[in-house]
């Protein structure tokens, strides 16, 4: 008699080895992905601790530790590409341009915010730079690239739709039908599942019965890679991959990010569900760490367009730009305006047409 597997029985939650080795990118472009991980870490740190203020109110995810997803992900695509993502999406929101100022405003409340602070921290929206929302319900952007998809085609165009969620989303029946409705009509979609091994406060092991993702996808007649969410190098490698996978076939293609958020799901969460030994096992190979020490080892300096290396010098320069925007933002937030009582009502039922 086969004994079977208790559902209490954990998967390896252990960390890879950290990412290592040189950088195989010009100074230029290194400093420019560290600077966008740091802008994304400093923000973050700072909306927390905004939050406990009482100056962002509902619900803010934190995307701290997976920073090196949305940097080496979205550098891949093309302006002209469109980007969903989830309520986690600070760092894809700027990463893809959208300004600081408005995202911060948008999570104080303020009608200076993108969504004219009606959206929130899940909800950031720019059609300037093709952002079509975090979503607050799980799977909720799924579907919506799929039709931003199907639109790209019906209309000529040649755009891909990128679009990111959790693992915990693949347990929805949305991810089923949106990859299985993208590989039916063959549209230029490219999902990418930022696997983090919790949906929530639920270990992937208690939610799948089978927790190779790729596999999953696979079953729907799609091509799959998969790559080491805490490494930059290996996130943008395997995307740009991906992306030409996409373009090449016009069909669609999912990524998996094998990475870790080294915060609790949530302000609310009171995180019972992981050990404090594992997420500090993580911090060791966080995306941050293990770049910066890579462009470190391979020496000071460096001349414009070179071999990318890193002086702690540099590093500490662009830390104090990461520093000094986010300060902006918040001044920016601060002085910004509520939106009158009277406008409150405004957009929410569509105006009565004339008979």
């Amino acid at each position: 008699m086969t004994k079977q597997t208790p559902l209490s029985k954990k998967i390896n939650h252990r960390p890879p080895p950290p990412p290592a080795g040189p950088v195989p990118w010009d100074k230029d472009f290194a400093h420019k992905l560290l600077l966008d991980m740091l802008r994304i870490r400093r923000l973050e740190e700072k909306a927390a601790e905004l939050y406990g203020d009482g100056k962002i109110r509902g619900f803010l995810h934190l995307y701290i530790g997976e920073e090196a997803v949305a940097v080496g992900a979205l550098h891949a695509l093309a302006p002209e590409d469109n980007v969903v993502a989830t309520y986690r999406e600070h760092g894809h929101a700027l990463v893809r341009g959208m300004p600081m100022g408005a995202l911060m405003a948008e999570m104080y409340g303020k009608q200076e915010g993108c969504a004219r602070g009606r959206g929130g921290s899940m909800h950031l929206f720019d059609a300037a730079t093709r952002l079509y929302g975090g979503n607050a319900i799980v799977g909720g952007g799924l579907p919506i690239a799929v039709g931003l998809a199907l639109a790209a085609r019906l209309q000529g165009e040649t755009r891909l739709t990128a679009c990111f969620f959790g693992d915990g989303a693949v347990a929805e029946g949305a991810f089923h039908e949106s990859l299985n409705l993208a590989a039916l009509w063959k549209l230029p979609v490219l999902f990418c599942c930022e696997n983090n091994l919790y949906g929530m406060g639920t270990a992937i092991e208690r939610a799948e019965s089978q927790t190779d993702l790729c596999a999953k996808a696979a079953s729907y007649n799609m091509p799959t890679f998969s790559a080491d969410g805490m490494d930059v190098v290996a996130v943008h490698a395997t995307m740009q991959q991906a992306v030409a996978k996409v373009r090449k076939d016009a069909g669609p293609v999912f990524v998996e990010f094998r990475t870790y958020r080294f915060c609790a799901h949530s302000m609310f969460d009171a995180e019972l569900y992981r050990d404090k030994a594992e997420v500090e096992a993580w911090r060791k190979c966080g995306p941050l760490r293990t770049f910066t020490a890579r462009l470190k080892a391979q020496g000071a300096g460096g001349t414009k367009g070179g071999k990318a290396k890193l002086s702690e010098k540099e590093f500490l320069a662009l830390d104090a730009r990461a520093q000094a925007e986010v300060a902006e933002a918040v001044t920016f937030a601060e002085a910004g305006t509520w939106e009158p009582v009277e406008d409150l009502l405004k957009d929410v039922h569509t105006p009565e047409m004339a008979p």
